[in-house]
């Protein structure tokens, strides 16, 4: 029986030094998870109720279960490199067009803009808005827009925030243009539906007010030609603006007969009236050109961002990350990636930062969870218990020679 034990615990301390050799060996691993192997005795089975002192025959390894801690981040810069900090797996579309999951967030872009691993799966995420909102919960393939320019987009909103001077008191004469109407004005390049850019000016004239109650003082918005008002705006004693309520609409002709007029809100809501001089503290429009895809961004919420050439930045989709009931149920197929398993229960999807799915952490990967130093103590024990099981055969083979050399 000695040699059948010894040779159990020969074979379950091989076992552990397998295991603690793979953990070794993949130290440096992005996303690797740490496995031990776990024993349990071997013991006889009784016939009726007379064997309760039966030996034991051995030792088994029982199964080898891995350790689902968090590893240290590593900085990297690389902006397709992603971390999961906290719980969640990434998921993945296999080349065979099966599922897996993985920790490994070391991306790449293959030829046509999607997002893969190193082995070519694909990274599985959320379609969203151009915001980043997210427009369907079943997760597809993430793809970048590296092909197709961004299209151009005309202005439709004109944001303008300037004083104008109350001591300014003479009102407006058109048929002398006194004072001049380009005393007090400003101007900012429009964009059409081609993204054509097209000079946009405003001017400001004082006009008549209206007597109270409530005084008003008003001003005249008028066109770059000086005689178009577009519309009026009307201050209180405070200098505050109250009129219009609403952000008027302004229409501004292109010079190619084949796109529309541009017509956009003019928003002049926080224009002011104070005894300072004129001034523009805010001009802005929400056109632009074209744009060629130039680099990308992800957030803590899993959500990429693509930029463009004209400056201009949309979100391209968010990241999906999946979580198990028992996650060491999973079942490891190499390559960084783990299945589903029986064990392991359903996935339960969701998004970067909510609810018990850990942020994403761009430019980050995650390292491998091995403690080299307890490993190499693993390693010198599991081999002294190797040693240990080889005496124990030893010294059995020892007993037996003793018996067969009896005369």
């Amino acid at each position: 029986m000695a040699f059948q034990t010894g040779l159990s615990g020969l074979n379950a301390a091989s076992r552990s030094l397998d295991v603690i050799g793979n953990n070794i060996a993949n130290a440096n691993t992005t996303g690797m998870k740490a496995s031990r192997a776990e024993f349990a005795d071997v013991v006889a089975s009784s016939l009726g109720a007379g064997g309760g002192n039966n030996a034991g025959l051995g030792v088994a390894v029982e199964t080898v279960s891995q350790t689902f801690t968090q590893g240290n981040m590593s900085v990297t810069g690389n902006d397709l490199d992603v971390a999961v900090n906290g719980g969640g797996l990434f998921q993945l579309q296999m080349p065979d067009g099966t599922t897996s999951y993985t920790r490994a967030g070391n991306f790449k872009l293959d030829n046509l803009g999607t997002i893969v691993t190193n082995a070519g799966a694909k990274v599985m995420g959320y379609p969203t808005t151009a915001a980043g909102v997210p427009t369907s919960t079943t997760p597809g393939p993430l793809s970048l827009p590296t092909g197709a320019p961004l299209p151009a987009s005309a202005t439709t909103t004109i944001t303008a925030e300037f004083n104008l001077n109350a001591s300014a008191t003479t009102v407006y004469n058109a048929g002398t243009n006194t004072p001049p109407y380009t005393t007090y004005g400003t101007a900012l390049t429009v964009y059409d539906s081609q993204g054509n850019a097209i000079p946009f000016n405003v001017n400001f004239t004082r006009a008549a007010s209206t007597p109270g109650p409530p005084a008003l003082d008003n001003w005249d918005v008028r066109d770059s030609t000086g005689t178009t008002v577009l519309f009026q705006m009307s201050f209180d004693a405070t200098g505050k603006r109250v009129l219009p309520i609403a952000a008027p609409t302004v229409t501004i002709a292109t010079p190619s007969p084949t796109t529309p007029s541009i017509t956009a809100s003019l928003d002049v809501l926080n224009a002011t009236q104070f005894a300072a001089p004129f001034g523009v503290s805010n001009l802005a429009q929400n056109g632009y050109v074209s744009g060629s895809f130039t680099g990308m961004k992800i957030s803590e919420s899993g959500v990429i961002t693509a930029r463009y050439s004209n400056g201009q930045t949309q979100a391209a989709g968010m990241l999906a990350l999946a979580d198990f009931r028992n996650v060491q149920g999973l079942a490891p197929i190499g390559g960084n990636n783990w299945v589903e398993t029986f064990a392991s229960g359903q996935p339960l999807l969701g998004q970067p930062g909510q609810g018990k799915f850990g942020g994403t952490r761009a430019g980050t990967l995650e390292d491998s969870n091995v403690d080299l130093t307890a490993e190499l103590v693993n390693m010198m024990t599991a081999q002294r218990a190797y040693q240990a099981n080889a005496q124990t055969i030893k010294t059995q083979d020892q007993v037996m020679q003793t018996l067969v050399n009896l005369r």
